[in-house]
């Protein structure tokens, strides 16, 4: 099984980052490529606590993992150090299984002089899911993520 790791500085403090990757409506924007629309489902950002996320293709298309135009996926948060790391088990919601079984996602987050380091490293990739592929999607969402902490600051 694969592994993919991206890093991005992004120019705000660890703490403010934490609590975007905690918060269902921040996630709803940088947790998705291009291309897509993310719907959150459910979202208990608590250790156990679950999720369920759709990211659905804008144009259509016979790609999606859980329908033609969908990837659907549920998991639970498995670590949070608060400022720190935030830690997942992820699971498409699928058929083919060769994007079955569990991921670890885990964000790691570090003091850097502009602001936060993020490390996101995504661990047992499914043989059907792409490395280059997850490193793109990575890349675009913590690019996301950037922009929405690095714009206008989020509510407390």
């Amino acid at each position: 099984m694969a592994t993919t790791e991206v890093s991005r500085l992004i120019r705000a403090p660890r703490s403010q980052v934490y609590r975007a990757l905690l918060d269902p409506e921040a996630v709803q924007h940088w947790m998705v490529p291009h291309g897509m629309t993310s719907e959150v489902h459910t979202f208990e950002p608590h250790e156990g606590g679950g999720f369920r996320i759709s990211l659905t293709y804008d144009e259509p298309t016979d790609t999606g993992k859980t329908t033609s135009r969908t990837d659907s996926f549920h998991g639970r948060f498995v670590q949070l150090v608060p400022d720190t790391k935030v830690v997942q088990v992820v699971e498409f919601e699928t058929d083919d299984a060769s994007v079955s079984g569990e991921m670890t996602i885990s964000y790691t987050l570090t003091e850097a002089v502009e602001g936060t380091q993020i490390t996101g490293l995504h661990e047992n990739l499914p043989p059907g899911v792409d490395p280059a592929d997850n490193e793109l999607g990575w890349t675009i969402s913590l690019g996301k993520l950037a922009d929405l902490l690095e714009g206008e600051p989020p509510p407390p």
